[in-house]
């Protein structure tokens, strides 16, 4: 079983339909989360991010463990009955099962220390879960690229960069926060973070999400101009497939530099905490939609705001898409600067790196732009 499942996970393509594949890899994926998330009951402390659990509902997050749980090994037994993969099934069952024995989604939460050193695991459980939900649904009703599975080429390396990049989202807010109010914190006033505080809710908005789009657009553009960044910046580009988990694909050094000084103006300025939760909301689903595999173009609103085709174009090895379409947001701020991509094609025919340099594998990447010789 094993060995199967070994070969499934470094295996790409099209899941055969009717022969319990596809049923199967849902219900390992949920026995996963399920296993993982009884684990996040039992040691909150070191596995749950501390500004996330104050935000949900542990009932609820209890209730949607319960549903995954019968979901998954409703569908496991159904498998092994009528004999569709069963060794597929039976690791899912089995995770299922371990779940249910380590107490499933009735273990008490009691009072725990504060301040522990954590990983964000259930950061990773939520946004794993709802991201497959929503953008595989979105991929499927609304595809670019008709023939493209769920399960490409190269999946295993964005998985990995996503896991890595969720499960380090404490020490990466950390860091961040230090750089932040270290570099930048000379800057306050008082009087302009009160301005800013006391804006109307959907001007704050706008305003926040204009004010880290200028500062992305300038900082991704350094990312493709300076070669000692561009190292950092080829990784994110060397995916050769867009879909939902394409976004994923970044350096974690490119992720605490970019986030640092997009954060920065936003600390500085002294926008509300509901404005800043809901640009958080905003960017999250934009960074991932915008890759997606998605025929999405949106009309005249295309000059506007960006979409997956002006983003698509940007991770384009086409000549004409090269250093082009750097927002992240407004896709006005390109049009504005003279960078936006100019092309009588509806969307670009290839993605990635141009001359394809960076190697695949998610410690290769990690080490890429350090051992690179061009």
């Amino acid at each position: 079983m094993l060995d199967k499942l070994n070969e499934l996970t470094e295996s790409h393509g099209a899941l055969q339909p009717g022969k319990g594949m596809v049923t199967g890899v849902i219900a390992l994926v949920l026995g996963m989360l399920c296993f993982l998330g009884v684990l996040a009951f039992h040691f909150p402390q070191y596995l749950t991010t501390p500004e996330l659990r104050k935000s949900y509902d542990v009932d609820t997050i209890r209730l949607v463990m319960f549903l995954a749980m019968v979901l998954a090994g409703g569908l496991s037994l159904v498998n092994i009955l009528f004999n569709r993969s069963r060794w597929l099934a039976t690791g899912a069952f089995l995770l299922v099962a371990l779940t249910a024995l380590l107490g499933g989604s009735k273990v008490p939460v009691n009072d725990f220390a504060d301040g522990t050193p954590y990983i964000g695991l259930d950061w990773f459980i939520l946004d794993l879960l709802g991201s497959a939900l929503i953008f595989i649904f979105i991929e499927k009703l609304f595809a670019l690229r008709k023939d493209q599975p769920v399960f490409r080429p190269e999946w295993q390396t964005d998985v990995h960069h996503f896991i890595v990049n969720h499960m380090v989202i404490g020490f990466m807010l950390l860091a961040t926060n230090l750089l932040v109010h270290k570099l930048f914190g000379w800057a306050s006033s008082d009087g302009i973070r009160g301005w800013f505080g006391a804006l109307p809710f959907w001007a704050g908005l706008l305003l926040i999400i204009l004010v880290a789009d200028l500062v992305q657009y300038w900082t991704h553009r350094a990312y493709h101009e300076v070669p000692a960044l561009w190292r950092l910046h080829a990784v994110h580009h060397s995916a050769k497939h867009m879909d939902w988990m394409a976004g994923s694909r970044q350096h974690i050094l490119e992720i605490l530099i970019t986030r640092t000084l997009v954060l920065a103006p936003i600390f500085t300025l002294g926008f509300s905490k509901d404005v800043i939760d809901a640009y958080i909301i905003v960017v999250g689903f934009q960074a991932v939609f915008n890759h997606a595999n998605v025929s999405v173009r949106l009309g005249p609103l295309r000059y506007l705001i960006v979409t997956p085709n002006f983003h698509h174009w940007h991770h384009s090895q086409d000549q004409e898409a090269l250093d082009k379409n750097y927002s992240a947001h407004f896709a006005f701020i390109d049009y504005l600067f003279g960078t936006a991509v100019k092309s009588t094609r509806l969307w670009p025919e290839r993605y990635g790196v141009l001359g394809d340099y960076v190697p695949n594998g998610f410690w290769k990447q990690v080490k890429f732009p350090f051992v690179w010789k061009p």
